[in-house]
């Protein structure tokens, strides 16, 4: 009896830290053009980066390696801000804040002017 609650016990403790990490491959929302990107998030020291792990529906495949996010800092259990993220479509960097939603999908956010105004997808995990 014991062993069972344990078991069922670590089962929910293990799901309940794997809907909090934001690491692993999360996919972009689609763009204008119907193409999306795959993007690999993991630590780099004590903050997150992101690097184009793979290109859907786009001829052009030079993205692939590129670094998309760098310096996401932990901000709490949910969500990281003050880091960069890298837009294709305008070639720029901004400042960047993501936030994990309760559905298990990303809120990523660019922004200028200080956070004034920003731009953002939700992106879903990747299978």
């Amino acid at each position: 009896m014991t062993k069972t609650i344990i078991v069922v016990f670590a089962t929910l403790l293990s799901s309940l830290v794997s809907a909090a990490d934001l690491t692993g491959r999360w996919n972009t929302e689609k763009s204008d053009s119907g193409s999306w990107l795959t993007v690999d998030i993991q630590p780099c020291g004590d903050r997150l980066c992101g690097i184009i792990v793979e290109l859907h529906q786009a001829k052009d495949q030079s993205l692939i390696g590129t670094e998309m996010i760098k310096g996401m800092k932990k901000k709490s259990e949910t969500a990281y801000s003050k880091g960069k993220i890298y837009a294709p479509d305008t070639e720029k960097w901004y400042r960047s804040k993501m936030k994990l939603n309760d559905d298990d999908t990303l809120k990523v956010s660019g922004c200028i002017l200080g956070g004034v105004i920003c731009r953002s997808q939700t992106w879903t995990r990747a299978q």
